[in-house]
């Protein structure tokens, strides 16, 4: 069975967690969230939860925990922290999490990216993978960037990621 085989027997609508890393923004200037909230909900998704915490990786690695450990979620996406300032630790705390990574969603997100930005996209670590029985994918706190990868990357395959997980 092909990928199109796959992608036909993905279930269409699936429960996302969306967490915000970041020291500067609240629920009232989270822009990049709240774009990945609106797309996930408009591709029929259900947000099964929303938080923001603070860039300090234990917070940030019991905030992942609690909800990749929870029946709840199908998926978490994250924005912020994965870029190369000393307090970007989201990539980092992920890895530790991950029982495989889906090196393809960085690459192609920087592949993307720079068809759009240029060179800059290479200073982006956005990352995915699975943890249990959930993907877990990190994206960068720009807006535009949110956009890009949920548009092209998480949007058109992530029902086709959990399938892919969970299947025996």
């Amino acid at each position: 069975m092909g990928h199109h085989e796959h992608e036909k027997l993905a279930g269409a609508s699936l429960r996302v967690g969306v967490m915000t890393f970041t020291d500067t923004r609240d629920e009232s200037t989270d822009k990049s969230g709240g774009i990945l909230r609106e797309m996930l909900v408009t591709a029929g998704h259900q947000i099964a939860g929303y938080r923001i915490v603070r860039e300090d990786a234990g917070l940030m690695r019991q905030a992942l925990e609690e909800w990749l450990l929870s029946t709840q979620f199908d998926a978490v996406v994250s924005n912020g922290g994965t870029g190369l300032t000393a307090r970007d630790g989201t990539v980092e705390v992920a890895r530790s999490l991950f029982n495989k990574e889906m090196e393809g969603f960085g690459e192609l997100f920087r592949l993307i990216s720079y068809h759009q930005i240029g060179p800059a996209a290479m200073l982006s670590r956005a990352c995915a993978g699975v943890v249990g029985d959930k993907m877990l994918i990190c994206l960068p706190g720009s807006s535009k960037a949110v956009r890009l990868a949920t548009a092209r990357l998480i949007v058109p395959q992530l029902p086709h990621m959990i399938w892919e997980v969970r299947r025996q």
